[in-house]
């Protein structure tokens, strides 16, 4: 499969499992009937183009739906590898304390941008940097970045009242 594991238990240090779905066989079959159609098509028009044009009209036409229809089967192709082989993957960060020691956790810097105060609401932002803050996370690896580009000072309110609820709030998070 690929490198592609099946787990069927959660173990203490497994951090994340990836299982490959039942579709993949269905999807190769699709691709491949799918890829014949495609190939047919441009056959027929190749054909189309080579002997049936006998106007400047209908070799435009005729070439201008061969082109198409190449720019279309060479998009198709492309978003092929992603449905080739679907996996489920399960993360399961409870085992990350387990596996790595707190002071090896890497540093995370989170960035927080707002413009418009009336089209992203003050509240919304606040809530989004107060989950953040209450991450299961050691604190001192953990940045959260504001970035209010409207200079809005309803948003500077907000965050003012935000910090003074969360020296109550993140304690009880933890």
């Amino acid at each position: 499969m690929g490198g592609l594991r099946e787990s069927t238990a959660t173990s203490a240090t497994t951090l994340n499992t990836v299982e490959p779905l039942r579709r993949t066989t269905l999807n190769c079959v699709f691709a491949g009937v799918y890829t014949c159609a495609i190939v047919t098509l441009l056959y027929h028009h190749a054909q189309t183009l080579l002997f049936q044009s006998k106007t400047l009209l209908s070799f435009s036409i005729s070439l201008s739906l061969l082109v198409a229809d190449m720019v279309l089967a060479f998009m198709w192709t492309t978003a092929q590898s992603f449905r080739m082989h679907p996996v489920h993957r399960r993360e399961y960060p409870e085992n990350l304390k387990k596996v790595t020691k707190l002071d090896e956790f890497p540093g995370l810097d989170v960035f927080i941008c707002t413009a418009d105060p009336y089209k992203e609401p003050p509240m919304g932002v606040v809530n989004t940097a107060l989950s953040v803050m209450a991450y299961d996370y050691p604190t001192e690896k953990i940045s959260v970045y504001v970035s209010d580009d409207g200079g809005s000072a309803f948003t500077l309110f907000a965050f003012m009242e935000a910090a003074k609820f969360a020296s109550h709030w993140l304690p009880f998070c933890r």
